[in-house]
């Protein structure tokens, strides 16, 4: 009950210091800004980045074919059938580094309501990971080689785990849906837009590049997983408390790989280099259309074994057989539809 009421009272108290964050004004994800262009210093964007669309007059070049014999493409991500990257979707990938953000009411400007959030967020993860711990101690009764041998299992699981859970929702969200799907509309635009506007991530500060991922995967969704475990299973807290949170730093690991080494700290670079975080070379494979691998984004360690076992192709299989809905990256690449619905999973090495 100790261990239980201690969850309730850290939810109550870190939800005070956010409450601004979730009662500010959301981005109306509905009505698209004008597109404005920021230098940029050698860096890339994130999976949560934004959306590129049109200006408000779009011109189709036919070139000698009559217009009235040629369907219009659509022209917005909030229109069905739009696809970033495809050719005659009206998008235009600006040359160089630039940082596009065209979708009224977001911003590369850090609030005060985006630090208090990440902030609070934070704050709450570890709270809660000590208390499971320490709780585990005393489970244990006072072992602490059990319990630290314990606690390095579930972190390092949570991890592994929290790569998984980052591709899985980096697939379904570069694939399906658009700007107008109910609740995840302006997750999936930020997602697939990131294909056409690399570079705006490496702008945000940490809480601007955060705060979006600290809703779901915030407060409340902890504290509730941890009332359900009751006091009897800290570990699965910790777990939690460990998935959401690298869940959401995966933004800003994200981030790191857009950018040279000279640009981060040395130890962004070990992290790296060491498989911690994801890398630079593994992540620009998923930049090459029909980005249709890649897709983990915490550490990368799961990529190989999704890609190569076409866990993926046969996922968009199994899509396509019940509603007929096909994925972004069939649209792009006819031969990879092709291969899919032949029962050809396996991306070729």
């Amino acid at each position: 009950m100790k261990f239980s009421a201690s969850i309730i009272a850290i939810s109550q108290f870190c939800a005070i210091s956010t409450t601004s964050a979730f009662t500010s004004p959301a981005p109306q994800i509905g009505h698209v800004g004008n597109l404005r262009h920021l230098p940029c210093p050698l860096a890339s964007s994130t999976v949560m980045d934004d959306v590129s669309t049109q200006s408000a007059s779009p011109q189709i070049q036919i070139g000698d074919e009559d217009e009235n014999d040629v369907e219009p493409a659509a022209k917005s991500y909030l229109d069905d059938g739009f696809v970033f990257g495809m050719d005659g979707s009206g998008l235009e990938r600006p040359k160089g580094k630039v940082a596009n953000v065209v979708v009224e009411g977001d911003s590369l400007e850090t609030t005060p309501q985006q630090v208090a959030l990440v902030s609070g967020t934070f704050l709450s993860h570890a709270l809660i990971s000590a208390l499971a711990i320490q709780h585990e101690l005393s489970l244990t009764d006072g072992n602490v080689a059990l319990t630290a041998a314990i606690t390095t299992a579930t972190v390092a699981s949570s991890w592994l785990m929290a790569d998984l859970g980052s591709g899985v929702l980096h697939w379904s969200v570069d694939n399906y849906g658009n700007g107008r799907t109910p609740v995840m509309g302006g997750i999936i635009a930020a997602f697939q837009g990131h294909h056409s506007a690399p570079w705006t991530i490496t702008y945000r500060d940490f809480c601007n590049n955060l705060w979006k991922l600290c809703i779901p995967f915030g407060i409340p969704t902890v504290a509730a997983i941890s009332l359900l475990a009751g006091p009897n299973h800290p570990m699965i807290s910790l777990f939690f408390a460990v998935f959401c949170s690298m869940e959401i730093l995966s933004q800003e690991f994200h981030k790191w790989s857009h950018q040279t080494k000279k640009e981060v700290p040395s130890w962004v670079n070990a992290l790296q280099d060491n498989g911690i975080s994801i890398g630079r070379v593994q992540h620009a494979q998923h930049h090459k259309a029909p980005y249709d691998g890649n897709y983990c984004i915490v550490s990368g360690q799961c990529n190989e074994l999704l890609d190569t076992s076409g866990f993926f192709r046969w996922m968009e299989h199994q899509v396509y057989k019940i509603n007929g809905i096909e994925a972004n990256s069939w649209k792009l690449d006819a031969n990879l539809r092709e291969r899919t619905l032949g029962g050809e999973y396996r991306l070729p090495q």
